[in-house]
């Protein structure tokens, strides 16, 4: 079975009255159109998990896909928020991996690093120093900030751009 809108959308729709068959048969070409949409974005060894992850998501938000609307705009959307979660994920990895390295190694270098960087970060305001050391240092997202702070996150985003263009006058100056 080829993946075309209107075929989807009539498998959806099935679906969602119950219908076990069109559900199956929806899936299947799901599946399919996600590993084309995938192969050419991720590592082949990740493959099969993402897809996996984003029928799931399919199965879990199948009551809000309205059909009065394209279907595949809709599953493209939900692969893409997937694919992107998948990259945090990846980025995460790798940032925690280098955050063990480097502090798994004593070496002096780091060490007067380390102590530059904290006497930088002092001479902020606390509130911009915080927000500044949970995002860019310890690596939370803005949300996560936000709730560690007590900040808005519109006021976290606001403290980082300011301490950020603070710190590099300073280093100019110097």
């Amino acid at each position: 079975m080829r993946a075309d809108e209107a075929t989807l959308a009539r498998l959806m729709s099935l679906s969602q009255a119950g219908d076990r068959q069109a559900y199956a048969t929806l899936l299947e070409a799901c599946q399919r159109w996600l590993r084309g949409y995938y192969s050419r974005r991720i590592a082949p060894s990740s493959l099969d998990d993402l897809v996996q992850e984003t029928l799931i998501a399919l199965h879990t938000k199948r009551a809000s896909w309205d059909a009065s609307r394209p279907f595949l705009p809709w599953l493209a959307a939900i692969a893409r928020y997937r694919w992107v979660d998948h990259l945090r994920k990846l980025y995460r990895a790798n940032e925690d991996e280098l955050r063990e390295e480097l502090i798994g190694s004593d070496s002096e270098p780091e060490i007067a690093a380390r102590l530059s960087l904290e006497r930088l970060l002092a001479l902020l305001p606390p509130a911009q120093e915080r927000v500044i050391a949970l995002v860019k240092i310890e690596g939370l997202s803005i949300s996560e900030a936000s709730q560690a702070t007590g900040q808005s996150e519109s006021l976290v985003k606001v403290n980082i751009h300011r301490g950020l263009k603070k710190l590099a006058l300073m280093i100019e100056k110097e």
